[in-house]
């Protein structure tokens, strides 16, 4: 079982800072907000994909998004070992997606972001191949390596090492019959 957790960026905002605006500007106001998710997230239970939202947000600057989307995704990816906290940022408007794209190719991290009417998509820094994949996987839901292969012909050693590659960057949940979509892991 995979947990499902939604953190209102904008609600975490106006109890650690101020409850009279929902901007995200200046670099302390974004380390706070960033501290706060990682003590909420401390405590929840894992395995876990954690929805960042940032839907009532209406402005987020570079050092906000620099303290809140990258240097909370980085933490997460340089732990190692086998992911137990996956990522989805909701609610982005384009406005967001600008200073979320240059913080993730900053740290070279994808994160798997969502729009207001629901679309998903892969941004950051991430390989044609990966990427391809990873569609192959948000297309069906659930692949294993020979899925991969039979679709794009590519040698089992190698979508295997894709899929790897994947599971590492918390793009695609492991489970044990293969790899899952985020919004379908459950």
């Amino acid at each position: 079982m995979t947990y499902h957790i939604a953190i209102d960026v904008s609600s975490v905002l106006r109890r650690t800072v101020c409850d009279l605006y929902s901007n995200l500007v200046t670099r302390p106001t974004g380390a706070t907000v960033r501290k706060a998710i990682e003590e909420a997230l401390a405590e929840q239970p894992e395995p876990n994909v954690t929805v960042i939202d940032f839907s009532h947000v209406t402005l987020l600057d570079f050092s906000c998004a620099d303290e809140i989307v990258g240097k909370l995704l980085d933490a997460y990816q340089r732990a190692g070992g086998t992911p137990r906290t996956y990522f989805l940022i909701r609610g982005v408007h384009d406005a967001h997606l600008e200073a979320i794209e240059a913080v993730l190719e900053r740290y070279d991290l994808a994160v798997i972001v969502q729009d207001d009417n629901g679309a998903v998509k892969l941004v950051g820094t991430l390989d044609d191949g990966a990427r391809r994949v990873w569609h192959l996987v948000r297309q069906r839901g659930r692949v294993v390596a020979s899925d991969v292969q039979e679709e794009f012909g590519d040698p089992v050693e190698d979508c295997s090492r894709v899929l790897d590659e994947l599971f590492a960057r918390r793009l695609v949940v492991r489970r044990d019959d293969g790899g899952v979509a985020l919004p379908h892991a459950s």
